[in-house]
């Protein structure tokens, strides 16, 4: 395959699509050389458009929870397509995944499908506000629950009005979050939150079960919804609602990334006493109702469950984790991990431009394993051992080699 084919699409990208390219694989979020068009994928391996192979630890920025392609999912697929995808209406598989989802995620007794995470926070605001006749949403300062105008990290052609009932705590921080709602007095609509703190760019962080039980409370006490950002976090650190293990239960949740492999999906699930304000809401998109991604989500929640996904998943980012800490401590480097094994991050300290971290990730690619210098990584349960210690190998090399630029 021809050396020139990457250079050759991203000139003519230039002259076709603003800036290039948008999103996360825009330049400033990618290591120096990175591939910003692909290929193939099979399993754990990805290729760029030039053909180099790699070990993908980022699984498509989510939603590869099973590798790639996977058999089972794309026999569904091919299934549901021989009968049909995007229709007059919804298949039976549209109710089929509803009922799969309402049966896995305990708060939950309805489901509304779209498309992108974006689709189902924003659908969770507008039913929280019918629901309470309020207007004021309280997010996580620097959360991300969409590239929306009420939550974007960019601001461009955002107007005040956009963000004129959104009010800011800080994660973790329940004077803050009494201070904001506060703020917000009688106004105060719902609350929404990510099950752990996950802002790109930072490391991670554990919420703390007083801090969520705290949410829950404050919620009940002044008549607000609860609302559960789980569109990262779904299937990937619990097959169900991640706060299940802390008793905790709110009153929206949404749902992306991993619940389709790959397969362009999202869910809101709601509890029984906001299903009329569901209903009293506009919902829907063209495609909202397409058959194939539905049919991919059942087979992937279906092979999750079967394969004990998650233990696999956490058996793997675990020995990666302790690999990784093992290869920059043998090399002299100080590094930090944080997050769930599934969802891991690493990150150096006093590297604040990622300067280190893209370095590093440079020469990680070097050796055939691609992952991100700002964002964390996602397991998928393709990685087997051998693609464990394909990455630890490469580990290894690529701290030696940044003593190396670093000195």
């Amino acid at each position: 395959m021809s050396v020139y084919q990457a250079d050759d699409l991203e000139q003519r990208a230039e002259r076709v699509i603003p800036g290039g390219m948008y999103g996360h694989n825009v330049r400033k979020f990618l290591w120096p050389g990175a591939p910003q068009f692909w290929s193939r994928a099979s399993g754990y391996r990805i290729w760029d458009i030039d053909g180099k192979e790699y070990i993908d630890l980022m699984c498509s920025w989510g939603p590869v929870v099973l590798g790639h392609r996977h058999p089972g999912v794309e026999a569904a697929v091919e299934r549901q397509m021989k009968r049909q995808d995007t229709a007059n209406g919804p298949g039976r598989v549209f109710v089929e995944l509803a009922e799969t989802l309402v049966d896995i995620v305990s708060h939950a007794e309805w489901a509304v499908l779209a498309k992108n995470g974006g689709d189902v926070t924003t659908l969770a605001l507008t039913v929280a506000r019918a629901a309470t006749g309020r207007r004021v949403v309280l997010v996580a300062r620097g959360a991300y629950h969409g590239s929306l105008p009420w939550c974007s990290s960019r601001t461009a052609g955002v107007t005040p009005g956009d963000r004129a009932y959104i009010g800011y705590f800080e994660y973790n921080d329940l004077v803050s979050l009494e201070e904001a709602a506060d703020r917000a007095g009688s106004d105060l609509a719902a609350i929404i939150v990510t099950p752990h703190k996950h802002d790109a760019g930072t490391e991670q962080k554990a919420v703390k079960p007083e801090f969520a039980r705290g949410l829950r409370s404050l919620c009940d006490m002044r008549g607000a919804v609860l609302i559960l950002d789980e569109v990262r976090t779904g299937f990937r650190t619990a097959y169900g609602s991640s706060w299940d293990i802390l008793g905790v239960q709110p009153d929206l949740s949404c749902w992306s990334k991993a619940i389709g492999n790959g397969y362009p999906l999202s869910a809101l699930l709601g509890s029984e006493s906001l299903r009329n304000a569901a209903c009293s809401v506009a919902i829907g998109g063209t495609f909202w109702m397409s058959s194939v991604p539905v049919a991919a989500a059942l087979a992937t929640l279906q092979i999750l469950r079967e394969a004990d996904g998650l233990a696999q998943m956490t058996r793997v980012g675990t020995r990666i984790i302790r690999g990784l800490e093992t290869a920059a401590c043998s090399a002299g480097i100080t590094i930090a991990m944080s997050g769930p094994p599934t969802m891991p991050y690493l990150s150096f300290p006093e590297d604040p431009r990622f300067e280190y971290a893209k370095t590093w990730a440079s020469l990680m690619a070097k050796q055939g394993v691609y992952l991100n210098p700002s964002h964390n990584w996602f397991m998928s349960t393709a990685l087997d051992d051998d693609a464990v210690e394909h990455v630890l190998t490469a580990a290894h090399v690529a701290f030696a080699d940044l003593t190396q630029n670093l000195s």
